[in-house]
C-alpha cells in the first residue's frame, strides 16, 4: 500500500474499533485482504468467489421511476451508513475476517463489499417497509422516496415512514434528506409531476469534456 492508502486504512480501522464495528480476531479459518475504494475513502472486504450467492432481486430502476412520476410532493430519505446498520450473527462474524498492516479483525455489522451485502440489505428494507411499498414509498437500497398527490397526504406518508424507522431502529442521514419538495434526484434522474428528466448536472459534466483529439481518446469517450 502507498502511504496515502495506508493512512486511510489506519484511520478507518481506528474509527471502526472505537465504535465497536470491528474487533481483533485470531482464530478465523478464512481471511480476506482489504481493498480501499478511493472515491469514497473507505475500506472494504474483498468478495469471496466461493461464497453462496443470495439472489434476492433489486428493484428495476425504470419501475421505481415510473411509480414516482406525476406526484405533487416528495420526501427523499437516505440511510446512514447503510449496510452497517445490519447486525451480523455472532456465529457468522468470523466469516468477515480481514487482514491489514494493523492486524486481523472481524465485523460485528455488515460491511460494504460482501458478496451478499446488497441482497441482504434490500431484503431487510423490503421487510421493514413491505406494507408501504408501491403505496406511498419506493425503496432502492438505502434510497427511500416518499410521495403523494398532495402536501397533506405526503406529510402523512412521511409520518408513517419515520415511525417505521423509529420502530425498527433504522437511522437516516439527515444531512442528505429532503422533505416536502416538488422534485428531486432519484437514481440519477430528476422526477417531478412533469415526469422523468435527465439530471442536469450529468449533462453539464458531459458538455464540459474537451473534444477528443486522437483515436484512443475517441474510444474512451
Amino acid at each position: 500500500m502507498n502511504p496515502t492508502i495506508l493512512d486511510v486504512v489506519k484511520k478507518e480501522v481506528t474509527k471502526l474499533l472505537a465504535i465497536g464495528i470491528i474487533y481483533p480476531i485470531s482464530n478465523s479459518q478464512g481471511v480476506s485482504p482489504v481493498q480501499v475504494v478511493p472515491k469514497k475513502s473507505r475500506m472494504t472486504v474483498m468478495k469471496n468467489q466461493h461464497d453462496e450467492l443470495d439472489h434476492f432481486p433489486l428493484p428495476f430502476i425504470d419501475h421505481v421511476l415510473e411509480k414516482l412520476i406525476g406526484k405533487s410532493h416528495y420526501c427523499f430519505l437516505y440511510g446512514f451508513s447503510g449496510y452497517m446498520q445490519i447486525h451480523i450473527a455472532p456465529e457468522d462474524q468470523h466469516k468477515t475476517t480481514f487482514t491489514c498492516p494493523f492486524g486481523t479483525f472481524a465485523y460485528t455489522r455488515m460491511p460494504f463489499g460482501l458478496c451478499n451485502a446488497s441482497s441482504t440489505f434490500q431484503r431487510c428494507m423490503t421487510s421493514i417497509f413491505s406494507d408501504l411499498l408501491q403505496e406511498c414509498m419506493e425503496v432502492f437500497m438505502d434510497d427511500f422516496t416518499v410521495y403523494a398527490d398532495s402536501f397533506d397526504a405526503c406529510l402523512e406518508n412521511l409520518s408513517k415512514v419515520l415511525t417505521r424507522c423509529i420502530d425498527t431502529n433504522l437511522v437516516l442521514n439527515f444531512e442528505k434528506c429532503h422533505f416536502m419538495v416538488t422534485e428531486g434526484i432519484v437514481l440519477g434522474h430528476l422526477v417531478s409531476n412533469k415526469g422523468i428528466e435527465v439530471d442536469k448536472s450529468k449533462i453539464d459534466i458531459i458538455t464540459s469534456l474537451r473534444n477528443p483529439t486522437s483515436v484512443r481518446e475517441v474510444r474512451s469517450f
